[in-house]
């Protein structure tokens, strides 16, 4: 018996017909998309950072941005510029339906995040607009309804004061952002006030005389603008007498000193010109009955 194990012409058509056109679709399919998607990321990727990224450096600096609010722009945008460069590249491979379902995966993640941190997010967007507005700045000393202190160090989240008994507050930036902060150090010269008390019998322009004076021989109160004093109460005990003043490059260690400095300067030079600062008398009466 003769057993005939070959194949004719005919049958081997098809199969090499078969494996052509298997090896084109997994070109055409596959790999030309994949070389297509890799290439696209790389350009757009180098694009953004080579250009894009150091042009927004660039215009932020110029218009004086903190360096805070300038590293925070170049990481949003990085991350702005990897999202474009996957998009783009699934794009020109064809492969539009990936980014409709990562588009709704992002957005149900983003979602979620946004319901489980929505306290920690409103203190991120705070710090934002804190860097961006500067309504203070590191080393300003601030007052909020919380407390006050030196601002040192401002972050995304949150603000770190020093107060003035050395000790550190940390401060979420949603407290900040929606309360109102007095910046007392915001310009180059700050105003105070004091009320010197006098007796009723004294003569009111000669104490003010006195006051003015020893305000303009303190050589850290401003001549200009010049110190000036107004009656503004009667009290029970003396007659107010309101002394402003203005101090140059303000600062809380400053005005303390200086205001201080003054007062005892004023206090003795009263007691010098005998002007009376009468402090409150107090008379109790009444009887006391006594029985056997």
């Amino acid at each position: 018996m003769i057993l005939n194990f070959g194949l004719d012409s005919g049958s081997m058509v098809p199969l090499q017909a078969n494996n052509t056109l298997t090896t084109s679709s997994v070109v055409s399919n596959y790999v030309i998309p994949a070389a297509l998607f890799l290439v696209t990321l790389v350009v757009v990727y180098l694009i953004g950072r080579s250009v894009l990224i150091p042009l927004l450096t660039r215009v932020l600096k110029e218009q004086g941005h903190d360096p805070a609010v300038r590293s925070l722009a170049e990481n949003i945008a990085g991350v702005l510029v990897w999202v474009l460069a996957i998009a783009l590249a699934f794009t020109v491979a064809g492969f539009e339906g990936v980014i409709a379902a990562f588009g709704v995966f992002a957005g149900a993640i983003v979602l979620a995040i946004g319901f489980a941190a929505q306290e920690l997010l409103g203190n991120f967007v705070a710090g934002i607009f804190i860097l961006k507005d500067r309504p203070f700045t590191v080393g300003d000393w601030i007052e909020w309804s919380g407390g006050e202190g030196q601002v040192e160090d401002i972050d995304l989240r949150v603000t770190r004061v020093r107060t003035f008994d050395n000790e550190r507050i940390t401060v979420p930036n949603g407290d900040l952002a929606n309360d109102a902060v007095k910046n007392p150090v915001a310009y180059d010269k700050l105003r105070q006030k004091f009320v010197f008390g006098i007796g009723y019998d004294d003569d009111i322009d000669h104490a003010k005389d006195v006051i003015l004076d020893e305000a303009r021989q303190h050589n850290e109160i401003l001549a200009d603008p010049a110190p000036d004093i107004r009656v503004t109460e009667l009290a029970d005990s003396y007659v107010g007498l309101q002394t402003r003043f203005w101090i140059g490059e303000p600062g809380r260690g400053n005005f303390t000193r200086i205001r201080s400095e003054l007062v005892q300067a004023v206090k003795e030079r009263l007691d010098a010109e005998a002007i009376d600062m009468p402090y409150p008398v107090r008379t109790l009466e009444g009887s006391i009955e006594l029985s056997e």
